[in-house]
């Protein structure tokens, strides 16, 4: 008898020790179901935290630590790009699917699909990763098999 109770009190123990939290703490605070979940409420906050990845005057190595700035123009939106040395370069958001052209200067800025949620737009040696819709090129449906010819008797 002494046995049994003592390992329900063990077992009790441990199964309050595993919760980690109170019923109403977890009322409070919804836990996180998924990977997918984590990783989409992460990306989530870095986007409102108005700084987004570049790699700026020649760097090979990304960092989230340029700063976005959203005014609009007679020409429509525009994104300044701040970076972190005081350095910046502009972007006008286009209408017909590039994405967006460099707002001033000379230079062209390059833009490449990096998936459908992410653009990299390369501009007078700096590179920046900047959330977007892309609607990427689907591929070609195969074409159906040609029917079989008849055998030959």
């Amino acid at each position: 008898m002494y046995m049994r109770i003592s390992s329900i009190v063990a077992l009790a123990f441990l199964a309050s020790a595993c919760g980690g939290r109170s019923a109403d703490e977890n009322a409070s605070q919804p836990e996180v179901n998924s990977l997918a979940e984590a990783e989409a409420s992460v990306k989530k906050k870095q986007e409102d935290d108005g700084l987004v990845v570049c790699a700026v005057n020649g760097a090979a190595a990304f960092a989230r630590v340029c700063q976005v700035e959203r005014s609009e123009d007679e020409r429509g939106l525009i994104l300044t790009l701040r970076h972190p040395d005081g350095g910046f370069r502009r972007l006008l958001v286009t209408k017909d699917g590039r994405g967006v052209i460099a707002a001033d200067g000379s230079e062209p800025a390059v833009v490449a699909a990096l998936s459908d949620r992410e653009i990299e737009v390369v501009l007078a040696g700096n590179k920046y990763r900047l959330p977007a819709t892309v609607k990427l090129p689907q591929a070609a449906p195969a074409p159906a098999a040609a029917p079989a010819a008849p055998a030959k008797p």
